[in-house]
């Protein structure tokens, strides 16, 4: 991929903090338009990544290009074409909506700062509340101005390190689908999130971070091709059912749970393979309550690959 398709490019970026490694050789790019996602838990390097790619603090090795800008060399044109919202709001409460925005218009240096606002609060569902004190709204409202004023000055790439943190569900949503215009206006948007299944709703790839390492990273498809596909699930009659099942399919790997009355058998997912487990289990007369094919969701990827990394770092 070459340089004028690339948003954001990364090669070897190192950090640490009083010689204790908190970003480890990290590469990686991200097109133009696209959202990549870094997903890691609390302490994984995630907001450290964001503040070296926004300039706020410089890495320790490495190079990052910002829209073809050097981060470390060209900070100020980094500034220039980037946004970001961080974990915490930073709007000024004692001040209006409106206000908030025409300042921010004002210090972007904006022809016409007010109706920059006006555009922005509209574009937002904010209009109404517009000359409302900011100390008014609601958690959601709080994050939509905070991204609204990210946006003054139209930057080419925006930030969101962990946007929905402390949002009810249907503000997260809200905002998930506020994240999906903004990538359809054609910005590309970085974004961080310990939340597994925003990561899968929104990232076109996603990086898997660990103690300061990307452990794996593709699109949400691609990292659930790691694990074991085909998984069928059962719920029995009875416990002589899920007994005589699991004796009967005992040259297969299964996990059961005898208060559900619940057996999961793993397979190679081949379709001729789950028809034949079926089969046998039709054939000795053994009664099926309910089953379900499993398909890997984001989170086994996530909890795996932990886990893997975890096993690794004990046997070194």
């Amino acid at each position: 991929m070459s340089n004028s398709t690339l948003s954001i490019s990364v090669s070897g970026l190192k950090k640490a903090y009083a010689g204790r490694p908190v970003l480890e050789n990290l590469n990686f790019t991200v097109p133009k338009g696209s959202i990549y996602t870094l997903l890691g838990s609390n302490g994984a390097g995630k907001t450290t990544t964001i503040r070296i790619l926004t300039t706020q603090i410089p890495a320790d090795q490495g190079e990052a290009e910002i829209e073809g800008y050097s981060v470390s060399k060209s900070p100020h044109k980094v500034r220039e074409v980037i946004s970001l919202t961080g974990q915490f709001s930073a709007v000024d409460e004692v001040l209006t909506g409106k206000e908030n925005l025409v300042l921010m218009a004002r210090l972007r240096q904006l022809p016409s700062p007010k109706k920059a606002a006006l555009d922005l609060l509209e574009y937002f569902g904010l209009a109404d509340a517009a000359d409302q004190r900011v100390s008014s709204y609601s958690g959601g409202m709080k994050r939509k101005l905070d991204i609204a004023i990210s946006l003054t000055g139209h930057p080419k790439v925006i930030f969101l390190d962990e946007p929905t943190i402390g949002l009810d569900p249907q503000s997260r949503r809200s905002m998930w689908k506020l994240i999906k215009e903004l990538q359809a206006s054609g910005v590309t948007i970085f974004l961080t999130t310990q939340y597994l299944e925003e990561a899968e709703e929104l990232a076109d790839r996603i990086a898997i971070l660990d103690k300061g390492k990307i452990i794996a990273e593709g699109t949400s498809r691609e990292l659930k091709s790691y694990l074991p596909q085909g998984a069928l699930e059962f719920f029995f009659q009875d416990p002589e059912s899920l007994e005589a099942a699991a004796s009967l399919l005992k040259d297969y790997k299964t996990a059961f749970v005898p208060e559900e009355y619940k057996l999961t058998v793993f397979t190679d997912g081949k379709g001729d393979t789950l028809a034949g487990i079926c089969s046998m289990l039709y054939q000795d007369c053994i009664k099926i309550r309910d089953f379900a094919r499993l398909t890997p969701r984001l989170e086994d990827v996530f909890l795996s690959m932990i886990d893997r990394k975890e096993k690794n770092r004990d046997e070194i």
